[in-house]
């Protein structure tokens, strides 16, 4: 699965602006993250607060939020594409 992440979660990934991350079919959001956390140590700190999505952060699958799909349990597989987007917040 292709994973796109944003400028402040590069340096995480040899700073890389997209990595494929490797999931067995059909497996959850959640799952695909937690092994972005094995191939590449400290996304768990940045993304999660005591198991929950910060709210700051935006899970995109094929370009559809995934607060309006299952969430974090939203189905996902090698073909998907995921987007991890920070809020942005100003006036």
């Amino acid at each position: 699965m292709k994973v796109i992440l944003p400028e402040q979660l590069r340096k995480l990934a040899n700073n890389e602006f997209e990595i494929n991350v490797s999931i067995a079919e059909f497996e959850t959001v959640r799952a695909s993250l937690n092994k972005l956390e094995e191939a590449f140590n400290g996304f768990d700190k940045r993304l999660f607060n005591r198991g929950n999505l910060n709210p700051f952060v935006n899970i995109y699958v094929n370009g559809e939020d995934i607060r309006f799909l299952a969430g974090l349990e939203t189905l996902v597989s090698n073909e998907d594409e995921l987007s991890i987007v920070p809020a942005v917040a100003g006036g």
